[in-house]
């Protein structure tokens, strides 16, 4: 079993590009914790393998009092089979913490923070409407530091309205000076819905051209590059050992368990997603009825989500894998797989392939012309 997701939906206030499933409803965290014991309980009962990571995703988990978060934890520790040194990992708003907090964290067993900078520069991260300012989101990292934390992951945002590859450039180097061992670095995607995306509709914003994001994701990749990153996956990099193990387990299609409203679940041959509805997950939980839809996956489901998983991870794809999903689709396949071979968008490798670190930013469409 990889792992153990944990969504704690709630949000002191909502960011203008954020299309997750989150809610401003703070009076309820304690329905809500109940609600996840009992279903971390529900679920045990069909794991019997150990739990390699645990991750508290959000919303903000770091938003909530630190003892819901160990009520949790104390769930997870009673019912399950935590691998000795498994990974836990809280994601954190730099406006949510402080020294008192951080210790609490690493008191109850967390052991590596995700914390959602976004950006070390304070106009950008007022356009993104996010709550805190450059400094605050430096002291945080240094606060996780002092107090003993050496896993510690940063998200940066790129492709923004306003940020100039000078900026962004600037914005890179106080990154790596804070001496963090892992960067998730997304281009800005303004999602249908959201805020961002009215005020693109009523053109009060305008999106930066291609060329300007390419630049940016190559400096990107150049910087972190000079500075001893590992550049893993997509929008994910690290220094060697400090790959985030509970995303790389997603990649590699391992076993987990999604706890709270919208949250996933895959078993290998199943996925399930939890209702997107905090008092509906609320109520249905607590009176023990189905929370949750399911969808048995084809073998041209399992193909095509193995292409989708592991072309964005740099070891790429092994033909013997794809091969033994489904040989006779894998046989098919295979004539898609030589043209795009041609077009010079993926590389080969002993018994399988890849796409170049350069053609990341192709992955959509690579992926199109790809999958059955």
């Amino acid at each position: 079993m990889a792992g153990i997701y944990i969504h704690i939906p709630f949000c002191k206030t909502r960011c203008v590009y954020c299309d997750f499933y989150s809610t401003t409803h703070i009076n309820h965290f304690l329905p809500l914790i109940e609600a996840e014991q009992i279903e971390l309980i529900e679920q045990s009962s069909q794991c019997s393998e150990s739990i390699d990571t645990v991750y508290f995703g959000g919303g903000t988990p770091s938003f909530l009092p630190t003892a819901y978060i160990e009520n949790l934890l104390n769930t997870i520790a009673n019912y399950y089979r935590l691998s000795d040194h498994a990974e836990i990992t809280l994601e954190a708003n730099p406006d949510d913490l402080n020294l008192e907090n951080i210790k609490a964290y690493k008191t109850m067993g967390i052991n590596r923070l995700s914390i959602g900078t976004q950006s070390f520069n304070n106009n950008i991260l007022q356009f993104l409407s996010r709550r805190h300012q450059a400094q605050k989101a430096i002291d945080s990292v240094k606060w996780a530091q002092k107090v003993g934390f050496d896993n510690i992951s940063i998200d940066l945002m790129y492709g923004i309205p306003g940020l100039t590859f000078e900026l962004w450039n600037e914005i890179l180097d106080a990154a790596v000076n804070l001496g963090v061992q892992h960067i998730s670095a997304y281009h800005l995607t303004i999602e249908e819905g959201t805020p961002l995306h009215q005020k693109l509709q009523k053109k009060e914003i305008s999106t930066i051209n291609e060329d300007e994001s390419i630049k940016q994701y190559q400096l990107l990749i150049e910087k972190l590059a000079q500075h001893g990153f590992i550049h893993y996956e997509v929008s994910n990099f690290a220094l060697a050992g400090f790959e985030s193990k509970h995303n790389a387990a997603y990649w590699d299609q391992k076993k987990y368990i999604g706890i709270g409203p919208s949250a996933h679940s895959f078993s290998g041959s199943t996925r399930r997603w939890n209702i997107s509805s905090l008092f509906d997950y609320i109520h249905k939980i607590k009176n023990h009825s189905v929370a949750y839809e399911e969808e048995l996956l084809t073998s041209m489901d399992k193909f095509n989500e193995y292409l989708l998983t592991h072309l964005r991870i740099n070891t790429g794809a092994n033909f013997s894998e794809l091969s033994l999903i489904d040989k006779k689709i894998f046989e098919k396949w295979h004539s898609k797989y030589q043209a795009v071979l041609k077009k010079g968008l993926i590389s080969e490798k002993p018994n399988g392939f890849f796409i170049n670190e350069k053609n990341w930013l192709l992955l959509d469409f690579i992926l199109t012309d790809l999958m059955v």
